[in-house]
């Protein structure tokens, strides 16, 4: 069963690179002022650890703490497998649409079908944030043979109608700031009980009047406007029930 977001209530941990603590240890607390980059922040709710950080893709360091401590046995948010299918681009689509979620329509090839067209790289270094949007098949071939290391690699692209808009929101444990629509808020709802990502981009494209998820990708502190970078600070200083 899917969880609705959580109140966050206690105050959290900011863990700096380089200094992740064992499963066994405790992290010095503070108080959450300026958002630093790169800081990893944890919230403690109902017997569960809720990470907060910039990027959770394979490889970093907020990824492996998620590791260690699932290792050890502690509830920990988001899981690892989670944040390895949010950010595979094919992976991702296919579980928010069975999360109910309008997706976008993708196709892993080795060449472009059809243009305007997103195209993702799907290689080993890859990451959702450096999609592109082309509107011709020259810029295509270019961007190909760039995400392909010339062909090595296959990649993904969702077609796009002439008058779509590609655009990207920000949600703060499934909260989004900035935009009425209603189908985005519950969409972003819902990609939260899915994956349970507290920070996160969401690129849509927005067809016809709805918007169909085209990724989720990483987010940098310093992208989130002063309305977002306040509801976070709230959230990690349990000032924000959600």
């Amino acid at each position: 069963m899917n969880e609705s977001p959580p109140d966050i209530s206690s105050p959290p941990e900011e863990l700096p690179h380089h200094s992740l603590p064992s499963p066994g240890e405790t992290a010095r607390v503070k108080p959450v002022g300026r958002l630093v980059s790169g800081a990893l922040y944890l919230v403690h709710r109902r017997g569960s650890l809720y990470v907060v950080s910039e990027n959770y893709s394979y490889k970093t360091e907020p990824y492996y703490f998620i590791l260690s401590r699932e290792l050890s046995g502690t509830q920990i948010f988001p899981g690892s497998s989670s944040v390895l299918d949010a950010y595979i681009v094919p992976v991702c689509l296919d579980r928010a649409s069975r999360a109910g979620i309008p997706v976008a329509e993708c196709t892993i090839s080795q060449s472009c079908g059809k243009v305007p067209a997103i195209l993702y790289g799907l290689n080993y270094f890859s990451c959702a944030s450096e999609y592109a949007v082309v509107q011709s098949m020259d810029a295509a071939r270019d961007v190909i043979r760039h995400i392909t290391n010339s062909g090595k690699y296959p990649f993904c692209y969702q077609p796009l109608d002439d008058d779509d808009d590609v655009v990207q929101t920000h949600a703060i444990f499934g909260r989004i700031q900035g935009f009425g629509e209603e189908e985005l808020a519950r969409s972003a709802e819902l990609l939260f009980s899915e994956f349970h990502i507290p920070l996160v981009t969401m690129v849509w494209i927005h067809r016809d009047g709805h918007y169909l998820l085209s990724s989720l990708t990483p987010t940098r502190y310093s992208t989130l406007s002063p309305v977002e970078k306040s509801l976070l600070r709230g959230c990690l200083s349990g000032q924000e029930f959600l």
